[in-house]
Parts: structure tokens; sequence; C-alpha cells
């Protein structure tokens, strides 16, 4: 029995339009900024100009809402891989990347 891709995943995605910060992993190449367009705690997708690649790995950072958390919004700098690149209508770019986070850090709580 063949299983659509939405029925696979583990948490819920929330349509937030937050603000991120993405670069190449191990990259000296400068970060990109840009804007979610749907978030969960296991993954992001978002729109872009940039090239690349299913597989690359890319440092994340961003304000994670306490709506997905349950936590006060903190700041998160998250490690994951890109599962998936597809054309975007998005106004913000080009490419609909959607990344799967692998490991995350919480850097602070960010005061109310």
């Amino acid at each position: 029995m063949k299983v659509a891709a939405s029925d696979r995943r583990l948490t819920v995605r929330h349509n937030f339009r937050i603000p991120i910060r993405v670069r190449f992993w191990k990259s000296a190449i400068s970060e990109e900024r840009g804007e979610s367009e749907n978030l969960s705690e296991k993954g992001i997708l978002f729109a872009t100009d940039a090239s690349i690649a299913v597989g690359a790995v890319l440092d994340i950072f961003l304000k994670m809402p306490e709506m997905i958390t349950g936590e006060p919004t903190t700041e998160w700098s998250c490690l994951g891989h890109v599962v998936r690149v597809a054309p975007s209508d998005s106004p913000q770019g080009k490419l609909s990347v959607g990344v799967q986070f692998d490991c995350y850090q919480v850097s602070r709580a960010i005061p109310a």
C-alpha cells in the first residue's frame, strides 16, 4: 500500500513565517537570510534562490515559537539535511527546500 508523504510526518507542520538564517555546514560562504514557509519540531520548509541539492547539510538559525515546543520562545541552532527541493511559487525564492533537523541546540530563552 502506498502512503502519502504527508501521512509519514512524525510532527504537525505549522504555516509559520518566521525569519531564519541559513548557511552550508562548515562553509566559509556567508549565511543567507530568509523566511520559513512551514515549520515543525523536526523540520522546516523555506524558499530560496540559492542552489541547494538534496542531501546538503545546512545550519539553520531561528526563534522556535512556543506553539511548536510548548516552551517559551527560544533561539535554536539546527543542523539538518535537505530532503526535498522543488519549484516554488513563493516571492521569497524560486526553490522550496525541505530540511529535516538532525540535531539542534537551544541557545537561550527570549525575554517576554
